[in-house]
């Protein structure tokens, strides 16, 4: 492993970070729901014909822990009971596993991965921190990753995805970024731009400590990233972990690095995760009619959002069975505009193994979002909706109902995709391709056999090398692995 040695900048940043104990109260596996071992209030969160569904799977190719680990949290457990939109983002269902087609590396995203744990895709880095959160949810786009999977890899090896390491990171970046300096600002053979931005993923960084987080802050920093986000959903299942010692490291290292942009990146599904309610399951209002937000989250994110330099902004998947519903939508994109963050996006599902179980149709999700947005003020309807290609991230701009005149294949209306965001050096960003409608669709080969115009090569597509992420012409398309 290659050596890294801190700065004085960075020892003192983070000799001032506190790591205080955090008790989650996490319920681990269905062995403790099988045994009756789990806590005696928790014990009806699946009921007897549940346990027995679940449990005659056990070792079996259907087996649902097999295919993505069970977990939830005390905190969300006390919302999913009166929810059951909750119930289903976290419960296990032996529905998960009756059609298992699915890609093992959802959009191929090892081709961009030119050290291990670190995709280098966009003018971003994205890294793989940790491999595990507070809970689990069932439709998790990284479920190779939660559950450890072997991933063949475009050399042709097999091993787990590995996740980042400071030393290895920091090196890639730095000669990267000397390079295109050195080349008046872009890359001598991508022509890539300089990498700028880092988001922290994986698993959920937050379920790191307070030290490890701000180590990989600082590092990064050092290394003359620009834009850091932190992508997590423990606002939902852990808002306590967002507690006064996490918000003084931040504030440290903002002191510290001032020039540096934080943002966090947050995972509400559901207005339930953040909304109170009562026994009858109705949201909690005040006087006036403001809906109520639970304790511990609304301190939590008070105390993000009152940091001006810090942008707090929610994006989710729009999920069968969750959150495919208009109405729950606009209230999720009302009141956390309301507190204070910003709408980013919302997806339709990834191709992950057994995402037909989850993923609802592409139209559908274009119809739901558009829905949930009437009623909505301009600030509060910024999300598009976005479904992530090989390519890069695509958003279905439009779905018409009439047909265009003079083209065929066009009689049922069609689907408008554009390119928002390129891979490599972004040739392709703002392109668009033109498909006839299926309203079965749930990903981009539903579309396959009906596209009417595509400059953005969306079924044209040709696979990268590495280093260099240079296509490969030769290569033939495999329509299964757009992402």
């Amino acid at each position: 492993m290659t050596e890294y040695t801190p700065t004085s900048r960075e020892l003192a940043f983070l000799n001032t970070v506190e790591d205080p104990t955090y008790k989650r109260e996490i319920i681990n596996g269905l062995a403790p729901f099988f045994d009756e071992k789990a806590p005696q209030d928790m014990l009806d969160f699946y009921s007897p014909d549940e346990v027995v569904r679940l449990r005659v799977l056990k070792g079996t190719e259907r087996d649902v822990e097999a295919r993505m680990p069970v977990k939830v949290t005390r905190h969300y457990y006390e919302l999913a009971r009166r929810s059951p939109s909750l119930q289903r983002l976290v419960k296990a269902s032996p529905d998960e596993t009756i059609d298992l087609a699915g890609s093992e590396d959802p959009g191929n995203q090892m081709d961009y991965s030119p050290v291990e744990g670190l995709l280098h895709k966009y003018e971003m880095g994205l890294m793989y921190v940790i491999s595990t959160c507070s809970a689990h949810c069932r439709f998790c786009y990284r479920e190779e990753l939660i559950a450890r999977k072997e991933i063949k890899r475009q050399d042709g090896t097999v091993a787990k995805k590995g996740l980042a390491q400071i030393p290895e990171v920091v090196a890639y970046i730095k000669a990267h970024n000397e390079l295109v300096a050195a080349n008046g600002g872009l890359h001598p053979e991508t022509g890539r731009e300089k990498l700028r931005e880092i988001l922290l993923s994986g698993g959920d960084p937050m379920v790191l400590n307070n030290r490890k987080i701000a180590a990989w802050l600082a590092a990064l920093a050092e290394a003359g990233v620009e834009s850091i986000r932190i992508g997590t959903k423990e606002m939902a299942f852990y808002p306590k972990r967002f507690d006064s010692t996490f918000l003084g490291m931040l504030d440290r290292f903002h002191e510290t690095y001032p020039q540096v942009g934080l943002h966090m990146m947050l995972h509400f599904e559901h207005p339930d995760e953040f909304l109170q309610k009562d026994d009858e399951g109705n949201y909690v209002e005040d006087a006036q009619g403001f809906k109520q937000w639970t304790p511990d989250t609304g301190e939590a994110m008070r105390g993000l959002v009152s940091r001006g330099w810090l942008t707090v902004e929610n994006q989710a998947p729009i999920i069968r069975g969750i959150n495919d519903d208009p109405d729950a939508l606009r209230i999720l994109q009302r009141e956390f505009k309301r507190i204070g963050g910003e709408n980013h996006y919302f997806f339709c599902g990834r191709d992950i193994v057994a995402y037909k179980a989850f993923n609802i149709p592409i139209e559908r999700a274009w119809h739901i979002l558009n829905e949930s947005q009437k009623g909505l003020s301009g600030v509060e309807k910024h999300a598009r909706l976005s479904i992530t290609h090989y390519k890069g991230k695509t958003e279905v701009a439009a779905v018409t109902n009439k047909p265009i005149q003079g083209l065929k294949g066009s009689e049922n209306g069609v689907v408008i995709f554009k390119i928002l965001r390129n891979a490599g050096s972004a040739p392709d960003a703002g392109k668009v391709c033109i498909v006839g409608r299926n309203p079965d669709a749930l990903w981009f080969d539903g579309y396959e056999d009906r596209v009417l115009f595509d400059e953005a090569g969306l079924y044209s597509y040709n696979r990268v090398t590495k280093p260099s992420f240079s296509p490969i012409s030769s290569m033939p398309v495999a329509r299964t692995g757009c992402a």
